[in-house]
């Protein structure tokens, strides 16, 4: 069997390391990485880097690599790749499993503000009263934010940033998983009044919502985009293997 993890994310990478202790021998396990991130941390097993091409791209490399199953492990912003995943698996006839970890929930103390985009966060903000915001939402996108030039913006990511982007802008380059501690540090150092950050679930960058209901900043969140309809969906590592351990062997090639 071969199998096809579209990965980006920790729960990609322990997907792998999994499937390439646990699974049945002659299991071929290969993950594809987007490329954004000049460093990623390669899981075990294959690895492919770069993208498909859309939908058609990728059902010519599944076909062409005898791939039997597919799951979509990337983050729960990638939309556009779990689309095209969708539409590629249905043409190339492959199952398809999404594993996306639960979403943040909302808790006692908690100023959050839920937004269905980047656009709409910012425009929020003038409204907030708040003036120093801390953007937990990756380097890109930045351009939703750049028309922003009263608000002193900090923000953490990987790799630098691109322009567009606002005009007072102050970078950390750092990646997770981060301490409460930690967390509080940055939010007191930089006086930071309100955090906008998306929805990306997990105990990794959790402790910046801690923090922030701690100091009392309000939190806009930005909902993460739905699975596409049909695809069954794996909340942890777990249940991804197991989904895998059910599937039909194919006949010997």
């Amino acid at each position: 069997m071969h199998v096809l993890i579209l990965g980006g994310t920790a729960e990609a990478r322990r997907l792998a390391e999994v499937l390439h202790t646990a699974a049945p021998a002659g299991t071929r396990v290969t993950t594809s990485l987007a490329g954004r991130v000049a460093a990623p941390r390669r899981p075990p097993g294959d690895v492919r880097v770069g993208g498909f091409g859309g939908a058609e791209g990728l059902v010519g490399w599944v076909r062409e690599h005898q791939v039997d199953a597919v799951i979509d492990a990337t983050h729960p912003f990638a939309g556009t790749i779990s689309f095209s995943a969708a539409a590629a698996t249905a043409t190339a006839h492959v199952p398809l499993l999404a594993l996306r970890r639960p979403g943040w929930v909302a808790g006692p103390g908690d100023d959050w503000h839920p937004v269905g985009s980047l656009t709409e966060a910012a425009a929020l903000l003038p409204a907030l009263g708040a003036r120093r915001v801390f953007l937990s939402t990756g380097r890109l996108g930045l351009a939703a934010f750049a028309p922003l030039g009263e608000f002193h913006f900090l923000l953490r990511s990987v790799e630098p940033p691109e322009p567009p982007h606002p005009p007072h802008l102050q970078v950390v380059l750092d990646r997770g998983p981060f301490t409460l501690d930690g967390e509080r540090e940055l939010l007191r150092t930089h006086r930071v009044d309100v955090l906008v950050t998306k929805d990306s679930g997990g105990a990794a960058t959790a402790p910046k919502l801690a923090a922030a209901r701690e100091a009392g900043i309000p939190v806009v969140v930005v909902r993460r985009p739905p699975v596409p309809e049909g695809v069954p969906v794996a909340a942890d590592v777990e249940q991804a293997v197991a989904w895998v351990l059910t599937l039909p062997r194919s006949p010997a090639r």
